[in-house]
């Protein structure tokens, strides 16, 4: 097999030289297409060139590795986890986020209150990315502060910053979690309604506009970069099949490489994509095959459940129903239909994985990833981030089971961590939220702190 794997391909020194023309024209795309909105936005513009941006975006790095040989598959990690302090993909995105966030403060005075509803990951990298404008000189607390909402089931993934540590800078940028009796996906809709509920009044006190950023174009952009980077270090070798293999919950990240493969010049066909999911929430595999779960029986010696009637499902199991990743809660995604016609159109698929199975495959997928520089724990009640796990084991089960076969697979890693990685938020750091009331007082309070 031709395969065009680099032996070794590092990120970039300097992430505002290496990617800010094309993510300017990504955000310039999305901005001439996009339909006017009810509520606040900054328009899609970054500050402009200085070194406080470019000292700020010097995290927003991918980088491509070699983790092997499957059969007749090579694997490559696409490495979107290089910021330390999040060790997810959900940097990228959230990067463009502020970056927007601190224009609007530049070119018109208005402070920004930044309302993120999350499953973890999300909020720590927005906040995060709050904390860095704030180090690189690019705004202040004044003028920029977030408010995110994480559901309890997220509670063991929350990192702790000096957006926690710091008394002023905690009241400025509260972390809430939700309270116990709510699902997890109820943390959207309560942060919308508290915006929409509070926006005015937090303008009308506080002067500050309250951006509620769950919307696929604020994302699009970041991951656009995902196509810039892989035309720049990782030209597909003539003949070469090569399908994008991503653990995903609404797969933005996929239509944002997508939408990146429409920017580039000369054209490139489009690509095939794979989707990974887990029991707790797998409706976009379900809704690319048309297909309903399997039943399971369980097996009265050994206590798993087990099936043997859809390869596009768990084997095995410790439960039907089991929630493998909170990173992955949402339900009946808006963006299946255009991932389906994406599938359906240029090739794919998609696969279902369990916490057995992940663990079954641990070691191997140790193995393989050592080889492209990410280090797994040796126990894995340690690892804190299924992600990356989980699309491995999908990749591997998927070929294993003929589901599938070409010459390449990019592995997008878009998280990874353990206990090992990060300092836990103590219970003080965290506030409290039962509902809307309670979000809509914290936002106010947030905007009110000085």
């Amino acid at each position: 097999m031709t395969t065009s794997v680099a032996p070794s391909i590092t990120g970039p020194a300097d992430s505002l030289a290496e990617y800010g023309a094309f993510l300017r024209q990504a955000l310039a795309r999305t901005a001439a297409g996009r339909e006017p909105i009810s509520g606040f936005e900054p328009s899609f513009e970054l500050p402009d060139d200085s070194e406080q941006l470019a000292e700020y975006l010097d995290v927003m790095g991918l980088s491509f590795a070699p983790l092997g040989t499957v059969g007749r598959t090579g694997l490559v990690l696409l490495d979107l986890m290089g910021n330390p302090a999040t060790r997810t993909v959900k940097t990228l995105a959230s990067l463009v986020i502020v970056g927007r966030a601190v224009r609007h403060t530049e070119t018109t005075g208005e402070p920004v209150l930044i309302l993120t509803p999350s499953s973890g990951n999300k909020a720590t990298a927005l906040r995060d990315a709050v904390l860095r404008a704030y180090q690189s000189g690019l705004t202040t607390p004044d003028r920029l502060r977030i408010v995110a909402l994480v559901p309890t089931e997220a509670r063991a993934k929350l990192w702790s910053s000096r957006l926690c540590d710091d008394a002023e800078l905690a009241a400025r940028n509260p972390l809430c979690i939700l309270d116990s009796g709510h699902r997890a996906h109820a943390v959207k809709a309560i942060a919308r309604q508290a915006e929409e509920e509070c926006a005015e009044e937090v303008r009308a006190r506080y002067a500050f506009r309250l951006w509620h950023t769950l919307d696929l174009d604020n994302y699009r952009c970041a991951d656009a970069l995902r196509a810039f980077a892989e035309q720049t270090a990782l030209p597909a070798a003539p003949g070469v099949t090569r399908t994008h293999a991503h653990s995903v919950s609404s797969a933005f990240g996929l239509l944002g490489h997508h939408f990146g493969t429409t920017l580039l010049s000369p054209p490139r066909r489009a690509p095939q994509y794979f989707l990974v999911q887990h029991l707790a929430t797998p409706d976009m595999v379900l809704s690319l095959y048309d297909m309903r779960p399997p039943p399971y029986r369980q097996d009265p010696l050994t206590g798993l459940h087990r099936q043997d009637t859809d390869p596009r499902y768990p084997t095995t199991t410790y439960s039907p129903t089991e929630n493998l990743e909170p990173t992955f809660y949402t339900r009946s995604p808006v963006t299946s239909p255009a991932m389906n016609a994406l599938i359906r159109a240029n090739g794919g698929g998609g696969i279902v994985v369990s916490l057995h199975e992940c663990l079954a495959r641990y070691a191997e997928c140790r193995t393989l990833l050592a080889h492209g520089g990410v280090r797994l724990p040796e126990d894995p009640r340690n690892l804190r981030e299924w992600s990356l796990v989980m699309v491995m084991t999908g990749v591997l089960n998927a070929i294993d089971r003929g589901l599938l076969d070409t010459d390449e697979v990019v592995i997008h890693g878009s998280g990874s961590y353990s206990t090992e990685d990060f300092a836990p938020v103590t219970d003080g750091s965290l506030r409290r939220v039962g509902g809307v009331r309670d979000l809509r007082r914290t936002i106010l309070d947030a905007a009110a702190a000085r």
